[in-house]
């Protein structure tokens, strides 16, 4: 029989951050919100999570880099939203901050989880943090706690 390992939904001992871009506040703070509320039904307090805002979702990577690293926390959730404009600077930020939330993940080995919306409109960002299409804050903290999880099973491997 073969050894399966599958995450679940608990909240490891310690502390959580969550880095959340102030540019797109609208969509941002329902995210957090999401977020944090998440945190709490699966048995986080407050007091365990720090809240880490930077300008836009750009800055996301490095705050979350440096609080990955930092080994102060079980996992990093990352939110923020970027909504195409009449330019295409949104694929430049998109792909950058993508890249450099898996980096941060990758390179401390602790779960960052990536909650940031790259939608077309306005609308479509406001239906993903809280609206018809759910929030996207709080998927994100399940898959930090999944994550976790996940990583535990591996360490505890003989």
């Amino acid at each position: 029989m073969p050894t399966v390992i599958e995450g679940r939904h608990v909240a490891p001992e310690g502390r959580f951050a969550i880095v959340v871009a102030r540019w797109n506040e609208l969509v941002t703070e329902r995210l957090l919100e999401g977020a944090i509320a998440t945190l709490r039904r699966h048995g986080v307090d407050e007091d365990r999570v720090t809240v880490v805002r930077v300008p836009g979702s750009f800055e996301i990577p490095l705050a979350a880099q440096r609080l990955a690293s930092s080994g102060k926390f079980a996992a990093v959730v990352c939110l923020g939203a970027v909504v195409k404009g009449e330019t295409t600077h949104d694929e430049y930020i998109n792909s950058q901050v993508a890249g450099g939330i898996a980096r941060a993940g990758e390179t401390s080995g602790v779960p960052v989880a990536f909650g940031v919306l790259t939608c077309l409109t306005m609308e479509q960002a406001l239906d993903r943090a809280g609206g018809k299409a759910g929030n996207k804050g709080e998927e994100a903290v399940l898959a930090a706690l999944e994550l976790c999880s996940v990583l535990e099973q591996i360490d505890a491997l003989d």
